[in-house]
């Protein structure tokens, strides 16, 4: 992997990833940018104990721009976009609308590819491998900026998720502050170690999923299953046999392995509903240790969180949507409409292969 790192006219930083060493990125951002103003705050919720980004400027992001003028794809023929070179294979740049900023943490774009019509799916397993790398690039150097405490790497996919870029890419969040998703099971970590005497929570439902019907598929290095308790439709988590904290614990072997477990998991989430059916909406949210301090949850410590990615979509069935309305939005308390045995058994059955 190749890294070059430059700035764009309003002085955001993007950083180019290419497969190849002797490729040169030197273009130049040639529009007439003025420097970004952003008002992102951070408040919190003192009966919930959550925390709230209040972003008002992002009001004016680009929204749904015809193919002709997505600011992901390269800049060619006189159009100019947020890429300033003709082509690419991965590039990830500063968000020009970003959730979070400056003592609020960071946000980052990721474009998987130059090819506007492809998604994840599409890419080869070296070009998957390279996204790989480009995730555990950015969370190593976010993790050392003095605001962030947390890396979020995750992908939306679909309107129905509520993408406003047709173009194939992610998104990275850096959080100045542990997110409430990441303290619950740290505290369900906690929980379980002192009840147990030291047992890892993360490794024993690993090993139960293993025992049990929900697998989907299994490698060497990784496991893929629904969970038992699954909150969505069709839902995968996608675990490393061997648990590290973040995805920069990963060994080569593992990261060897990924793009192929991976592509493969996608490209079954397209067949759920059958052929005929548009691609499937679906985020992908990779899971990984705060690097700040865990004082709060007794006796945990970064080693003992487990990296994973979670897959899912909002669909339900073909045309249907699984919508969060009163208990889930209300409560937070989820009703899935699909037995997770029955999700489980479909996934394999689609198999691409």
């Amino acid at each position: 992997m190749k890294k070059t790192s430059t700035r764009l006219a309003d002085g955001r930083e993007l950083i180019y990833y290419d497969l190849r060493d002797d490729v040169v990125r030197d273009a130049v951002d040639r529009r007439p940018l003025e420097r970004t103003v952003t008002t992102s705050e951070i408040r919190q919720d003192v009966l919930l104990g959550d925390s709230v980004a209040i972003a008002s400027h992002r009001q004016g992001r680009t929204y749904h721009p015809p193919a002709d003028e997505c600011p992901l794809c390269p800049s060619r023929d006189g159009r100019l976009s947020e890429i300033p070179d003709s082509s690419y294979d991965v590039v990830v740049f500063e968000n020009r609308f970003p959730s979070l900023a400056g003592d609020s943490g960071r946000c980052e774009v990721v474009c998987f590819t130059s090819d506007h019509n492809a998604s994840f799916a599409d890419l080869t397993e070296e070009q998957a491998g390279l996204v790989l790398d480009a995730w555990t690039d950015r969370t190593a150097e976010l993790s050392h900026l003095p605001a962030v405490e947390q890396v979020f790497c995750f992908e939306n996919r679909g309107a129905e998720i509520g993408v406003t870029l047709g173009h194939p890419h992610g998104q990275i969040y850096a959080y100045p502050f542990t997110t409430p998703r990441t303290a619950l099971m740290l505290r369900s970590l906690a929980a379980h170690k002192e009840a147990t005497g030291g047992e890892n929570l993360f490794d024993a439902v690993l090993e139960r999923e293993l025992a049990d019907e929900r697998i989907v598929l299994q490698s060497e290095h990784w496991v893929a299953f629904v969970p038992y308790s699954a909150h969505w439709p069709y839902e995968i988590h996608l675990y490393p046999r061997r648990r590290v904290p973040d995805l920069l614990g990963l060994d080569e072997a593992a990261r060897t392995e990924f793009p192929k477990v991976y592509l493969e998991l996608l490209k079954r989430f397209d067949r759920i509903f059958g052929e005929g059916e548009p691609p499937t909406p679906y985020i992908a949210a990779w899971h990984q240790a705060p690097f700040g301090t865990l004082d709060e949850f007794d006796g945990v410590t970064r080693d003992d969180f487990a990296l994973h990615l979670e897959l899912f979509t909002i669909r339900r069935t073909s045309g249907k949507l699984k919508f969060l309305a009163g208990s889930e939005s209300g409560m937070n308390v989820f009703i899935n409409d699909v037995p997770p045995e029955a999700a489980a058994r479909r996934l394999r059955e689609v198999a691409s292969s």
